[in-house]
């Protein structure tokens, strides 16, 4: 047999491949929370990560492949926020809603609310972006809204999942307005509101 066969199947990647590959998506992950995917170009993300020009496509198939990723970076990112929330034992289904809103409104006060959710802003330029991004999104919105549900399950809510929903496209409009308005008063205005609903309805004390 023959020892120093080539290993079949895709070559790793190296070090510095990874490492500069961490560098655009960070780049992108900022340019597309704060601007959005259609007025980015690649050459803005090459700038902001410090990549020579001519070397994005050594990454990334296409500016499309690239956004594609930033979802999928961002949701796991975001899908960790919201489990390390909501999972919290130590406090009640309410109490660790609220420190999700605290959290969010603290990670947009970071940045003067100049950064919105990158998945919500490329809900908002839908109709300019590739076709398949629209079930991507859809499918992301949807996971965040089944975490939610069952924190409301939890909480002993009718209808859980049509409320995690109502949160979901509350939050979204709010994040978008905050964004808007460099403020945090649409988040705090639907987040009392929403907890008022919570309380009418049984569940706040």
């Amino acid at each position: 047999m023959e020892h120093n066969a080539r290993p079949r199947g895709r070559p790793k990647k190296a070090p510095q491949d990874q490492h500069t590959r961490r560098l655009l998506i960070r780049a992108g992950l900022r340019h597309l929370t704060e601007r959005g995917y259609t007025p980015v170009g690649i050459e803005d993300i090459l700038r902001e990560a410090g990549v020579p020009k001519g070397s994005f496509y050594h990454y990334f198939p296409s500016k499309a492949d690239f956004g594609l990723e930033l979802i999928t970076e961002y949701d796991s990112y975001f899908r960790s926020k919201l489990l390390s929330h909501f999972a919290d034992a130590s406090l009640g289904p309410i109490d660790r809603l609220k420190n999700f809103v605290r959290d969010a409104e603290n990670g947009m006060a970071k940045h003067d609310f100049k950064r919105g959710c990158l998945v919500g802003n490329l809900g908002q330029e839908m109709g300019a972006l590739p076709p398949d991004f629209r079930a991507r999104i859809i499918a992301v919105f949807q996971s965040w809204q089944d975490i939610t549900a069952k924190l409301f399950i939890e909480l002993g809510v009718d209808e859980p999942h049509a409320l995690a929903a109502f949160f979901w496209t509350g939050w979204e409009g709010a994040v978008l307005r905050a964004k808007l308005e460099l403020s945090a008063e649409p988040l705090r205005t639907f987040a009392d509101l929403f907890f008022q609903i919570l309380q009418l309805r049984g569940h706040l004390k």
